[in-house]
């Protein structure tokens, strides 16, 4: 069964209580960046860091380390943890993200659709391959580099995963090119269902199955298409699932992206990149819960 997203779904959303104290209110663990690619785990630390207490953020990659950083010194609402601790802060958090900046080739001139790993790629497949057997039992978001490297039948149950065409084709072996709306739609249930998971299929409509109904976001425009976007989609999904069900997460992130889109379309037309996103976010999400 097939549905359009009803805004006033939103109203179920987790907020924070007036008595609320530190910690109440969600802690993540944010697993992401490489050598190349270090801005993508930020930017989920950008939009994380809104919404809930306390993010948490570890990679396995040293030089991103130092990078973090230097970074610092501009946004400090995160704790940068030791990859060496990266198991007691999974099990402190509510919820858990790995793959954003995650690397499938140590150089960006390999093409995605490839099915072969370099060494960094390699890398990243053991560390998403022991995380995520060791805790199934966690909230997960798996995105990005996690996706492109994993094998499916790894997801945990009622996990979030959050692909786009071409990583779908990787992780499921499925090829859309020549699908109609209805029939796309029909597989990504089918994956879901199968994997007892929750599939956030990216795109101009947004595709969300738990494998038992089929949930249709509609909205946003081309400015989602720059880089970036997908991890601040990524990180408020892992931020709001801290403190909701992951079929709610999942759908009121998707939803609040495309709102927030929208409204910087209304103001520069496409001409914004997924920093603007991030900021727009959290006066969106407000206006669209109260």
């Amino acid at each position: 069964m097939t549905t359009i997203f009803n805004p006033k779904d939103l109203e179920n959303l987790y907020t924070p209580p007036p008595n609320s104290s530190g910690e109440d209110n969600g802690q993540v663990t944010i697993i992401g960046g490489s050598e190349l690619f270090h801005g993508a785990p930020l930017l989920t630390v950008t939009i994380a860091s809104r919404i809930v207490d306390m993010v948490f953020f570890t990679s396995p990659f040293k030089p991103l380390e130092k990078i973090t950083n230097e970074i610092k010194s501009k946004l400090f609402s995160f704790i940068w943890t030791p990859w060496n601790d990266v198991e007691k802060y999974i099990e402190k958090s509510d919820a858990v993200l790995i793959g954003p900046g995650m690397m499938r080739y140590g150089s960006s001139k390999f093409k995605m659709q490839s099915v072969k790993l370099d060494g960094t790629g390699k890398k990243t497949r053991r560390i998403v391959e022991r995380l995520l057997h060791e805790y199934p039992h966690k909230k997960w978001v798996i995105d990005a580099g996690a996706l492109q490297t994993m094998d499916a039948d790894w997801i945990p149950k009622g996990s979030i995963i959050t692909p786009n065409k071409k990583e779908f084709k990787l992780l499921f072996g499925v090829e859309f090119n020549n699908f109609n709306l209805n029939e796309m739609e029909k597989m990504v249930e089918i994956m879901a269902s199968k994997h007892e998971c929750i599939i956030v299929l990216k795109g101009p409509i947004t595709y969300i199955s738990d494998g038992k109904e089929t949930i249709r976001v509609e909205g946003g425009n081309a400015g989602l298409t720059k880089g970036g976007t997908g991890d601040v989609l990524a990180g408020l999904t892992v931020a709001l699932l801290a403190k909701n069900s992951p079929i709610l997460a999942a759908t009121a992130a998707s939803y609040t992206i495309k709102k927030a889109a929208d409204e910087m379309f209304a103001e520069v037309g496409t001409y914004y990149n997924a920093d603007d996103v991030a900021k727009k976010i959290p006066e969106v999400l407000w206006k669209l819960i109260i």
